[in-house]
């Protein structure tokens, strides 16, 4: 943070996660539940580390897992879910593509779809990243929250349960922080919906970017996104894969931190919200680094 002025900058590390990432956390509540009410088969569309999670999650279950992918996705997130004994159908196209495959393949069978906001229990699991974040900063929360946004689940768990401590007493109510959702400029419908002033996003043509996990043309619950940030006085910004990349290696070089270019798309975000005056210096903020480099090493070496 000293280095562009912030005295008090932090970094939520979601790296350390089981299967190296935060999805692990919806996954978990998710699929805990799935198999509590006789679910055999989990199916979803992933862009990468939500179906790590879940063929990881399912297999300690016993489940099955369909796992639908984007043919064009790296490598390592189509490996890993073989690895956990999941099968993988690749797509061609986007992860909307992937997600209406799932859908047509898997209702006549019955399988369990796990799809962002399909079912209500990966939302609960996000969710604890608010519960944890107040704790950790000792039943407070930071001025302002800069969180790479895809599916955006993780930004709505956490807004649902900033509702729900406020209600039961842990917060005080109106602390709320600004919440800014960052989004790659080739890949970018919460930014273009924000700017124009509407309630939802329209699908992004040609979406394009090397964070896999911001590749969301759109966002099922885009208008729960938008919502959360204009309530709270945020924004939405859009940056550059190559500015991600040189975040990635800033993150990486002053904190020891393995973190995937969604990571290094909120520092570049907060880089430039400090220097247009929005984040004041004595201000805190929260950096999301939603999962780490591991299975991104190629864009670095590129």
């Amino acid at each position: 943070g000293a280095t562009i002025g912030l005295d008090r900058l932090y970094i939520k590390d979601e790296s350390p996660n089981p299967t190296n990432s935060f999805k692990a956390r919806g996954q978990a509540a998710a699929i805990t539940r799935a198999k509590y009410i006789g679910a055999t088969t989990i199916a979803l569309p992933t862009a990468g580390n939500a179906g790590n999670a879940a063929a990881a999650y399912s297999a300690a279950a016993r489940l099955a897992c369909e796992v639908f992918i984007p043919k064009d996705a790296k490598r390592p997130f189509i490996d890993e879910c073989r690895l956990y004994g999941a099968n993988v159908t690749l797509v061609d196209g986007l992860i909307t593509d992937a997600g209406r495959m799932a859908a047509e393949k898997g209702a006549p069978l019955g399988w369990y779809d796990v799809s962002t906001l399909k079912e209500p229990y990966r939302i609960e699991g996000k969710k604890t990243m608010g519960y944890e974040l107040a704790e950790q900063m000792n039943w407070t929360l930071p001025d302002w929250i800069v969180y790479p946004t895809g599916g955006g689940t993780g930004m709505v768990g956490m807004w649902k349960a900033f509702d729900e401590m406020e209600r039961i007493g842990w917060l005080p109510r109106g602390k709320r922080p600004k919440m800014v959702s960052v989004q790659a400029e080739q890949c970018a419908p919460i930014v273009r919906a924000f700017q124009r002033g509407e309630e939802r996003a329209q699908p992004w043509e040609g979406a394009k970017t090397i964070a896999d996990g911001l590749r969301v043309p759109r966002a099922i619950g885009d208008f729960l996104i938008l919502r959360a940030v204009r309530e709270s006085g945020g924004t939405a910004i859009a940056v550059s894969d190559r500015s991600m990349i040189d975040g990635m290696l800033a993150i990486g070089k002053c904190q020891g931190i393995s973190a995937a270019p969604e990571g290094g798309a909120a520092w570049v975000a907060i880089q430039r919200l400090t220097a247009e005056g929005a984040i004041k210096s004595h201000e805190s903020v929260v950096l999301f680094n939603t999962g780490g480099a591991l299975k991104y090493l190629d864009v670095i070496s590129s």
